[in-house]
């Protein structure tokens, strides 16, 4: 009887943990940058900071579609672009956005590669299929997010050993990041 109640709790634990946790970490995420825009917004209605984030960033993508707007955004990313400090983070950051909703996706591509002939394999998104340009002809690099981790790594292998994936790439982004637990069955 012990052994069973001891085994329903754990089961529960499984379930409750991960749900609470999320919902824990959505509620303080969502109210703390809410209390923080009604601050810099001086407004008072709990939700309406966020409302005019979502609805400010609505019409800045109206505004990038439109030939003032992409001039202005032209403009701007070039300021940020050539000042020393602000180059590093703004270029990493929009990069990284851009490679995941971006024009010019760059994660769309999984693959497995080996780390030695008949090793091990890393699974990764190719996101550069020519580096050439950096004296490396017939090299791909290879970007390896890590598991359960917003970090990852960027190898370079010989396009030889690098095999594409027939599988979607948000599935194998799952897989990785999940360290193989989520994904594709």
């Amino acid at each position: 009887m012990v052994k069973r109640i001891i085994g329903y709790f754990l089961k529960g634990l499984l379930v409750f943990v991960p749900a609470a946790l999320t919902v824990f970490v959505a509620v303080w995420a969502v109210t703390k940058l809410d209390a923080l825009l009604r601050d810099l917004l001086k407004v008072d209605v709990p939700g309406q900071g966020i409302a005019i984030t979502v609805l400010g960033i609505i019409a800045i993508g109206f505004l990038a579609s439109h030939w003032v707007g992409r001039w202005f955004f032209s403009l701007l990313d070039s300021v940020f672009t050539r000042v020393p400090l602000l180059k590093l983070v703004y270029g990493s950051v929009r990069d990284f956005i851009a490679a995941f909703a971006g024009e010019r996706k760059s994660f769309d591509k999984p693959v497995a590669a080996e780390l030695a002939a008949g090793g091990p394999k890393v699974m990764g998104f190719v996101t550069r299929e020519d580096l050439a340009c950096l004296g490396l002809p017939g090299e791909v690099s290879v970007y390896l997010p890590q598991s359960y981790n917003f970090a990852g790594q960027l190898l370079i292998f010989p396009s030889e050993r690098v095999r594409p994936l027939s599988v979607d790439s948000s599935a194998a982004m799952a897989f990785i990041v999940s360290g193989g637990v989520a994904g594709p069955a």
